[in-house]
Parts: structure tokens; C-alpha cells; sequence
């Protein structure tokens, strides 16, 4: 279990990798054939010098003639240093290139996934959508706050009105207090009857 886990992952290495590798190695090379060209240079100056003191004038021009070829030689190989180190940096930058045209073409594939799975009428249904919600929230908020439009006022009586027509008048209250009785009249004796008792009358009378 412990080699498993401990076991390092191995980087894969591209033919990008070698082709930068061999080309900085041709550079190291030649940086250091520069700098031993150049200490060469030093010493053969030093050396026509001395040639000019010890009045051997055909040397130290012979010595300054090969001095001044190895000056070219040095002035070509610090221009293929450059060359090496721009195509370094040419491919490296090639190489992040290709990792962003791969970033670019995975994020372009699960983009079309995810059209592929939402299409514009649905954005367009889900936008629709939460506009009516924000709507909808906004009146509520107003109605909550009391601020209500003319239109609203309106309705709300209009409302009102058809509810109050839709109920019954309302009675007078019954006082709790109880009524006075009312006095009764005599009775009345029937027209028949004084009708009958007025010759009895008259008979006695006489």
C-alpha cells in the first residue's frame, strides 16, 4: 500500500520538450565556446603587445590577423545564441498556446452541452418567468407599503361598492325597554239588542 501511494506520477514528455531541451543545450555549448574564445582573444592581445615591445612587428601582425578572425567567429556565435534562444521562447510559447487552444476547445464543448440542454426558448421562458415574479413581488411590496396607484384606489372601492349592494339593509334596533299598555275602550251593546230593550222603555214610561 505504501508504494502505491508513494509512488510519483511520471510527466509525459513531448517531442516539444526534446526540441527545447536539445536547443538550450546547443546554446549552453556555445556560450561557453564564447567565453573561452574570448579569454583566447585576451591573451593573444596581450601576447602582440609584448611581440611590438621585443621589436617582432611580423608576429604580432600575424597574432592580430587570427585575433581579428576569432573576433568574427565571436560575433557569429553570439548571433546564433540569439537565434537558439528565440526559437526556445518561440516554442515554448507555441507550446502554451496549444494549452489554451485546448482550454478553449473544452470549454467550447461543454458550452454546447449546455445549450444543448437549455435552448434560447427556455432562457427566454425563464426570464419571462422571473420578471413576473419580480413583478408580482413589487406590487406586493407597494400594496405592503401602502402605496398605491389611482387605478388601485379605484378598484378597491368599486370592490367595496359591490359588496355593500350584495348585503341587506340594515333594521332599526328593537328598544329593551317595554311599551305602554293602551286603556280599553267600554264595550258597545250591539245594535239588536238596544234595538229590542227601547220598546220595554217606552212600555214602562207609560
Amino acid at each position: 500500500m505504501g508504494n502505491i501511494f508513494g509512488r510519483k506520477r511520471r510527466t509525459r514528455v513531448t517531442e516539444q520538450d526534446r526540441a527545447i531541451l536539445q536547443l538550450k543545450q546547443q546554446r549552453d555549448k556555445l556560450k561557453q565556446y564564447q567565453k573561452k574564445i574570448t579569454l583566447q582573444l585576451e591573451k593573444e592581445r596581450l601576447l602582440a603587445k609584448q611581440l611590438l615591445k621585443d621589436g617582432k612587428k611580423e608576429k604580432a601582425l600575424l597574432l592580430l590577423k587570427k585575433k581579428r578572425y576569432q573576433d568574427q567567429l565571436l560575433d557569429k556565435t553570439e548571433n546564433q545564441i540569439g537565434n537558439l534562444e528565440r526559437m526556445v521562447q518561440d516554442i515554448e510559447f507555441a507550446q502554451i498556446e496549444m494549452k489554451v487552444i485546448k482550454g478553449l476547445k473544452v470549454g467550447n464543448d461543454c458550452l454546447k452541452k449546455v445549450h444543448e440542454v437549455m435552448s434560447i426558448e427556455e432562457v427566454e421562458r425563464i426570464l419571462d418567468e422571473t420578471q413576473e415574479a419580480v413583478e408580482y413581488q413589487r406590487q406586493i411590496d407597494d400594496m405592503l407599503a401602502g402605496s398605491l396607484t389611482q387605478e388601485d384606489e379605484d378598484a378597491v372601492l368599486a370592490e367595496l361598492e359591490a359588496i355593500t349592494q350584495g348585503e341587506d339593509m340594515e333594521l332599526p334596533e328593537v328598544p329593551s325597554e317595554p311599551l305602554p299598555e293602551v286603556p280599553k275602550e267600554p264595550e258597545k251593546e250591539p245594535e239588536r239588542e238596544r234595538e229590542k230593550s227601547k220598546p220595554r222603555q217606552e212600555m214602562l214610561a207609560a
